[in-house]
């Protein structure tokens, strides 16, 4: 999938999306209910718990990284979509209203992340850009924001792009360094704060080889980083096999490149490394995209999406499955406490077919338990993310239902989820959301 024609992919996926929520929204048949009796008993369930009030103002917000299209005429005076300006987004709750701003980049048509980086000289915004492939911080000195590069290249392929960064200590001297994954000749650098600038170390690359999501951890328990890579095929949406695996470097140990996950002909686009079963040791989960098989009304899944998990021992053929979902697509995990009981949990963001709640076991390499929190919820990348975003020690759940251009917010009731609608987008240009992060208020740049 180019930028270029991601206008096109993503009406078609909108499409798709909009006709497998309608025919599996479909209410099953019922049987005929009896009569109901004349005189009823009471009803003594309790009240559904009231959902938590949100302070009129939080200390903290949500940004999100995208990419958007606009309506561009030629010299005919033909109208065609074409990428727009790299833009991230802003949301904040001021006054009782959530409220939103933004910045754009016209040096690059895609924000594929946007987070908060201290390079040792305070917290700044960082942005990872794509062609131009620019990874840049942003800060304000009472005035607009003014861009700094950290890191710009070509690498030499048909696209330049920055895909994701994870911010990690890597060699223990209490610095902070990025682990930085790029299309599409499989760079996976670090950037390190050196002097009045930074150094790049490449770690690995290859020639076609996208890598689309970084995270970092400690798998055998011996303090020292690892970092996790996804590297994979181009992009193919037509459902033939796609080659990937999840490969580790240690950079404090050298930079050998170890594959933890060999995924044969299927691959992933996201991954989690989290202590989510609570035993004090990171784990590895890692969502494979589903197969498909069959065109137009006839396409149907071939093999679901698959969550396995990796620990430290597990053979690179053996991850265990926890968990699948009949879909192709689910590239968003993410981890937290929804519900302040000390434990965390774990949520699913898939293509079409909603948002799941996942919980481990006694035994967390078998199945887990699962509960469906929103069916009517999609996007090609349907982001999300838990964040405690007004610091109760909670976590809220945060989505762009890009299906529906609206960002949401999941809060505990004591029982479930329940869903508010935080933003909704003014106008109908196409948008692509590609990550949502938390971002304190005042780093937010102001209008």
């Amino acid at each position: 999938m180019t930028i270029r024609n991601a206008a096109l992919l993503l009406m078609t996926l909108t499409i798709a999306m909009a006709c497998g929520a309608d025919e599996s929204s479909k209410p099953a048949s019922q049987p005929a209910k009896p009569a109901a009796a004349q005189h009823p008993m009471p009803d003594d369930t309790p009240p559904e718990p009231a959902v938590p009030a949100t302070a009129d103002s939080l200390p903290n917000g949500i940004m999100l990284a995208l990419a958007q299209f606009v309506s561009e005429k030629d010299e005919d005076g033909k109208s065609s979509i074409v990428p727009g300006p790299a833009r991230a987004e802003f949301l904040f709750r001021r006054d009782g209203q959530w409220q939103t701003t933004a910045l754009e980049d016209p040096e690059s048509n895609v924000f594929h992340k946007v987070m908060v980086f201290d390079a040792g000289d305070g917290p700044q915004l960082l942005t990872l850009g794509g062609s131009e492939a620019i990874l840049r911080t942003w800060k304000s000195t009472g005035g607009p924001l003014t861009p700094t590069d950290l890191w710009r290249k070509d690498f030499g392929g048909k696209w330049s792009r920055m895909r994701d960064a994870e911010i990690v200590d890597l060699d223990g001297d209490g610095k902070s360094e990025l682990a930085v994954a790029t299309h599409d000749q499989g760079v996976v650098a670090v950037v390190k704060p050196e002097g009045d600038g930074f150094s790049v170390t490449e770690l690995d690359g290859k020639p076609d080889i996208f890598v689309h999501e970084i995270e970092t951890g400690d798998l055998d328990g011996d303090g020292v980083p690892e970092v996790y890579a996804t590297p994979s095929e181009p992009n193919r949406l037509d459902g033939s096999p796609q080659s990937g695996e999840v490969v580790r470097y240690t950079p404090a140990k050298g930079n050998e490149r170890v594959v933890v996950a060999d995924l044969g002909d299927r691959h992933a686009k996201e991954i989690l490394v989290a202590d989510v079963d609570g035993d004090g040791t990171d784990e590895l989960y890692v969502s494979v995209e589903g197969e498909t098989e069959g065109k137009g009304a006839t396409r149907r899944i071939k093999s679901p999406v698959e969550i396995r998990r990796y620990d430290a021992d597990t053979a690179p053929t053996e991850g265990v499955v926890i968990a699948t979902l009949q879909d192709s697509l689910s590239r968003f995990l993410t981890a937290g406490d929804i519900d302040g009981d000390g434990k965390k949990e774990m949520v699913v963001a898939t293509f079409s077919v909603g948002l799941w709640l996942f919980r481990p076991g006694s035994d967390p390499t078998q199945p887990w338990e699962r509960e469906l929190i929103d069916r009517d919820s999609a996007g090609f990348e349907h982001a999300s993310i838990l964040a405690d975003l007004d610091e109760d020690g909670v976590d809220e759940l945060y989505v762009a239902s890009d299906k529906h251009k609206e960002v949401r917010r999941y809060v505990w009731n004591g029982k479930k989820l329940v869903r508010e609608t935080i933003y909704s987008r003014p106008d109908d240009r196409p948008i692509f959301t590609w990550n949502l992060m938390p971002v304190p208020v005042s780093l937010i740049p102001q209008d």
